[in-house]
This record gives structure tokens, sequence and C-alpha cells, in this order.
């Protein structure tokens, strides 16, 4: 169960990542009121997750799903930049967490 809170607990993170950009600054009252409840959320779940999982594992994959959905969001729905590149960092990225799950 802690690895599903895990997971769970990095899509938080992407949700309050995005809405924190959605809030422009912090100035859209709906996407902050959303921000601070995703983050709650995110980190309530990692800190169940940490009961049973090491704190640098757990860290390193609640992060990880944070970087690698966020930047997929940005590149597909905020116009950021595709290059190969970046397509290969992301894919380095998610075996290096893959990695650490597995040894």
């Amino acid at each position: 169960m802690s690895w599903a809170y895990l997971i769970f607990a990095g899509i938080f993170e992407i949700l309050f990542a995005v809405t924190l950009k959605l809030s422009k600054g912090l100035t859209k009252p709906g996407w902050i009121v959303l921000f601070v409840i995703f983050s709650l959320i995110s980190f309530a779940l990692l800190c169940k997750a940490l009961e049973q999982i090491p704190l640098g594992t757990a860290y390193l994959i609640w992060s990880g799903i944070g970087i690698v959905g966020v930047v997929l969001i940005g590149m597909i729905y905020f116009d950021e930049p595709i290059s190969f590149w970046r397509i290969f960092f992301i894919i380095t990225a998610m075996l290096s967490i893959v990695g650490l799950k597995i040894f």
C-alpha cells in the first residue's frame, strides 16, 4: 500500500505544480485554493508512504514522478519546447527512478 500512496503523492505533486502555474504568480484565488489542497494531499500521502519506504527512495520517486509529469504536461499543454534532448533526459530520469526501485 505504501507504493500506492507514493504514486498518488507524485500525481498530486504534478497537480499542485500545474495549479501553481495556473495561479499566475498566486494571483488567481481559485487556483491558489486548488494548489493548497493538492499540496496538502501530496504531502500527506508522502508521509504515509514514508512509514514503510526509505526516505531517499521515497523522495526520489515522489519528485521524479513530479518532474517527469510536469515536464510532459508543460510540453503538451503549455507549449514548452519539445526536443530530442528533453525527451532523452526525461527517459533517463524515468530509468533512474525504475532502477532505484529495482536495486
